[in-house]
């Protein structure tokens, strides 16, 4: 598949995306119509406006430390840590320092 991470290579999310000034930077690992597994680097500051998807989907915190609210409650999760957004749901994610987090959306 175009625009995925190559099949049977060994490989570090964290490695694989790299920050940029002021931005988000994301890229599909997977992509399927299932469901989708992508990575994000998000720079110091930026974050992804209250919003919700159809699906659950998990956020894994790789570096750095994120502020996830979820239906109005706040969350810090740091590096190794996990959480389920449940599907529905508004929630939003913020960066208040350098991060990069992996999401999984698996669709119905």
């Amino acid at each position: 598949m175009a625009n995925e991470f190559p099949k049977a290579e060994k490989f570090s999310f964290v490695n694989e995306v790299d920050y940029s000034s002021g931005g988000i930077v994301s890229m599909n690992v997977i992509k399927r119509s299932t469901g989708n597994i992508s990575l994000f680097a998000f720079d110091k500051g930026e974050s992804l406006s209250t919003h919700s998807a159809p699906f659950d989907a998990t956020v894994q915190i790789l570096e750095g430390t994120a502020h996830i609210v979820i239906a109005d409650k706040p969350y810090e999760l740091k590096a190794g840590e996990t959480i389920i957004m449940p599907a529905g749901i508004p929630h939003s994610v913020e960066a208040p320092e350098r991060m990069k987090m992996l999401l999984t959306m698996i669709k119905e």
